[in-house]
């Protein structure tokens, strides 16, 4: 490992100024106020019975006002006479257990206590057909037994593939719901194909599974909440191509067209699931190209983990220098 001198640390910087950056800061003044507007839509009633049974599907992200969004979307389908439940739609996160799960959405609030509803964190699934290439599509049992089901999630670049469709509610349907078995079979494809992979997986749930429509939530360049929206899944996939044009313009970017150094305060499992946005810094183990603007630059630079992560350091391998 490098180690530097005492004549490198007393090595005079240059002088430095400090640059903000400015983006469109425009967000939902009432988050809840406008899932209720959403859930309000004729095409979202009409699809709720007294008595339906519905899986409300909550995955692992840090999304800033996911526990608003959640909570207000249970509260409208009580409502409606509706008996909603939350089903952990998170993949292999959490260990891929029970218990694991259970753990992670507690940490976003997601409880029984506090929402007044059961919270269902089985991962057992059931086969639902196969692909075009022999691959089974898993999905998971509780939530296929429901009577209805509503897929939370937001809708943003991914990190480890490029296409019309990445991170968002089709994703969640095909891999977060999909629970660990789902999950490792989908990741052992190509993620070349990755958006195609996705849709073709999720035409099948949509077909077979009982999806009534999903949350999408859209965040700002601040991470602050952009835009709701209640989409039915008539006409999901290609509604979701749309959002995920929408989310790319709303993505921060490093202006500058060069740098010498950059510098990364803190990467984690919570910021992204490689740490960070590749799409930003333009680094990335599976990524060949990025979709935003990057600067070229010499040396990439780390100087912690978020304490959020729990330990986690994915991604730390790509930087130049990290801090001790």
């Amino acid at each position: 490992m490098p180690i530097l001198l005492k004549e490198d640390m007393d090595r005079p910087l240059p002088k430095l100024y400090r640059v903000r950056q400015r983006f469109d800061d425009r967000q939902l003044e009432d988050v809840a106020g406008e899932v209720r507007a959403q859930l309000a839509r004729p095409e979202v009633v009409s699809l709720i019975r007294p008595g339906t049974r519905v899986a409300v599907g909550v995955g692992s992200r840090g999304i800033r006002d996911l526990y608003t969004v959640v909570e207000t979307t249970v509260a409208c389908l009580k409502e409606l006479g509706a008996r909603p439940f939350i089903v952990s739609a998170m993949g292999s996160h959490g260990g891929g257990t029970q218990e694991g799960q259970r753990e992670v959405l507690a940490g976003y609030g997601i409880t029984e206590e506090n929402l007044g509803i059961p919270v269902v964190t089985t991962v057992d699934t059931v086969h639902l057909g196969n692909c075009a290439n022999g691959r089974p599509v898993w999905f998971d049992r509780a939530a296929f037994e429901a009577d209805l089901i509503v897929p939370i999630n937001r809708v943003k670049l991914h990190t480890d593939f490029v296409g019309p469709l990445q991170s968002g509610l089709c994703k969640m349907l095909v891999i977060g719901l999909g629970n660990h078995k789902g999950c490792s079979a989908v990741h052992e494809e190509d993620p070349d194909h990755f958006a195609q992979i996705i849709e073709e997986t999720a035409s099948i749930i949509l077909e077979k599974a009982p999806v009534g429509f999903g949350v999408a939530i859209l965040e700002n360049a601040y991470d602050r909440t952009y835009a709701v929206e209640a989409v039915p899944a008539e006409g999901l996939i290609a509604r979701e191509k749309e959002l995920v044009r929408i989310a790319k313009g709303n993505m921060p970017y490093i202006m500058l067209p060069e740098a010498d150094v950059i510098v990364c305060k803190e990467i984690g499992k919570d910021v992204s699931g490689a740490g960070f946005d590749p799409n930003i810094l333009g680094r990335s183990s599976v990524l060949k190209t990025f979709v935003l603007h990057v600067p070229k630059y010499q040396k990439l630079v780390l100087s912690g983990v978020t304490a959020a992560s729990h330990g986690n350091g994915i991604g730390i391998g790509l930087f130049d220098v990290v801090t001790r």
